[in-house]
C-alpha cells in the first residue's frame, strides 16, 4: 500500500496540482492586497472617504455603533459592505484567470 501511495504521488499531474494549489494561494494573497489596499480605497474616496468593510445594516435595535466590529460585539448586524469587497475581489480574481487562460 505505501508503494502504491508512493508511486501515486511520484505521477506528474499530483505534482502539478500541489504546485497550482500553493502558487493560487499565493497568488490569492496578492488579489487581496490589491482589492483592499489598492481599489477598495480608491473607489471609497470616490462614495465619500468611507471603507466598504465597515458598511452594515443593524438586525437589533440595541445595535447602535459607527464600526463594524464595534456592532459585532453590540448584535446581529447584516455585514454587506463585507460582502461587496470579496464579491469585487473573486470578480477581479476570475477577471485575471480568465486574460491568463485566454493568453494560452
Amino acid at each position: 500500500m505505501l508503494k502504491e501511495f508512493q508511486e501515486f504521488i511520484s505521477r506528474g499531474n499530483v505534482m502539478d496540482l500541489a504546485v497550482g494549489v500553493i502558487i493560487g494561494a499565493a497568488f490569492g494573497k496578492i488579489v487581496d492586497s490589491l482589492v483592499n489596499d489598492i481599489i477598495m480605497p480608491i473607489i471609497g474616496a470616490i462614495f465619500g472617504g468611507l471603507d466598504f468593510n465597515n458598511y452594515f445594516l443593524p438586525l437589533s435595535s440595541a445595535v447602535n455603533a459607527t464600526s463594524l466590529a464595534e456592532a459585532k460585539r453590540q448584535g446581529a448586524v447584516f455585514a454587506y459592505g463585507s460582502f461587496i469587497t470579496v464579491a469585487l475581489n473573486f470578480i477581479i480574481l476570475a477577471f485575471i484567470i480568465f486574460l491568463m487562460v485566454k493568453t494560452v
